[in-house]
């Protein structure tokens, strides 16, 4: 019942979200943009796209390297696999499935695995604040004066998220550097409550407690933040090509302000962020930069095409190829969200359940365990 119930009122938001989207379009004007948009800057966005695949896969092999070695080739597989399970299975499934399937691959632990993802969502969260930040210092004066409201409102959302990343950062920084404190206060909370959600508040530190690895040596720390802007600057350039190909006139610095709109359209939690982006994306270029809504709303199919589609396919050769179907990777991300699922995992053996204590690398590497 709930799931069906989640299904229901997924789709029914996703339907709300495209009727917004859709609502002043004349699909007539809407496919005469799309046809006539320039293919070269289409084909380059795509290939940017393509790219920053590339960049993702690069640097979570980099966030991973402390916990042992992994081949490019299956970050970028098991990469290309989670995104895809993302676009298409509820719950942003491929967030839980990329560091199970890389783990099972490469012989790694995957709550260690899956730490580097949240290390990976705190490092795009600062990629883009930075972004954005960068825009409200050189770029803004237009844009503020084109649609007041929406850019206070933008400009509140950002000064709202800034702090609790940075807290999240801070919180990030003491775990992974006194791992004994976090098992001593996992230790106290065990004995309150009961047995299954100790279980899952055990395992959950166990996580952060060895994936944090990056986060203990500034210099690696730094060389994963320049990863980062690389990625999120692609982003934004992709974002610009497809919107030079209608002809909007969105100035580069304009694509800092519409990745961050677009980042709340991707957190909206419908399928593959069916309606968010586009509405984000509709609503920036023609707010604060006048773009006709026909032109906006073609740019945005296409961008989200551009995003999606080849992804989505390559996801899905990709799963056929390994002998898995989604049906499969469905149960599997129940199976890692499950209290222990992910404490260790082989790719020749079923993942042990066993609650470990919270581990931490000495100075030369090794692992060191903390003891209450």
């Amino acid at each position: 019942m709930r799931a069906a119930l989640r299904t229901f009122l997924v789709t029914a938001l996703a339907v709300g979200l495209v009727a917004l989207f859709l609502r002043n379009a004349d699909m007539g004007r809407v496919w005469s943009s799309m046809k006539t948009a320039r293919p070269d800057l289409l084909l380059l966005a795509f290939l940017l796209t393509a790219a920053m695949y590339l960049v993702r896969a690069e640097r979570w092999q980099y966030l991973l390297e402390p916990l042992g070695h992994t081949r490019f080739w299956v970050a970028f597989r098991t990469t290309v696999i989670g995104f895809a399970a993302s676009f298409v299975l509820p719950a942003r499934a491929g967030e839980v499935l990329r560091p199970y399937l890389l783990a099972r691959r490469e012989r790694l632990s995957a709550t260690a695995a899956f730490a580097t993802v949240i290390v990976e969502r705190m490092l795009d969260l600062v990629a883009v604040l930075i972004l954005l930040g960068a825009f409200f210092l050189v770029f803004q004066a237009g844009e503020a004066a084109a649609a007041p409201r929406l850019f206070q409102a933008v400009t509140i959302g950002a000064l709202a998220v800034a702090p609790v990343g940075l807290a999240i950062l801070v919180a990030l920084f003491v775990m992974a550097g006194h791992p004994e404190r976090l098992h001593a206060v996992v230790l106290k909370v065990q004995r309150v409550l009961p047995e299954r959600m100790a279980q899952a508040v055990a395992a959950f530190a166990r996580t952060f407690a060895e994936g944090l690895a990056v986060v203990r040596h500034p210099s690696r720390l730094l060389f994963a933040m320049v990863w980062s802007m690389v990625l999120w600057v692609g982003i934004a350039a992709q974002l610009w090509l497809v919107t030079r190909a209608f002809g909007i006139a969105l100035p580069f610095g304009g694509t800092f302000l519409l990745t961050a709109m677009l980042v709340v359209g991707v957190a909206v939690p419908t399928p593959g962020g069916v309606g968010g982006t586009h509405e984000a994306l509709r609503l920036g270029v023609t707010s604060f930069y006048g773009a006709d809504n026909d032109a906006a709303v073609g740019a945005a199919i296409l961008q989200h095409a551009v995003n999606f589609v080849p992804i989505l396919l390559l996801g899905l050769w990709f799963i056929a190829r390994d002998g898995l179907s989604l049906t499969r990777l469905r149960e599997m991300s129940v199976a890692a969200r499950q209290p222990g699922a992910t404490t260790t995992t082989r790719e020749d053996g079923p993942a042990s359940t066993r609650v470990a204590p919270i581990q931490s690398r000495n100075s030369d590497g090794g692992p060191g365990e903390v003891t209450s």
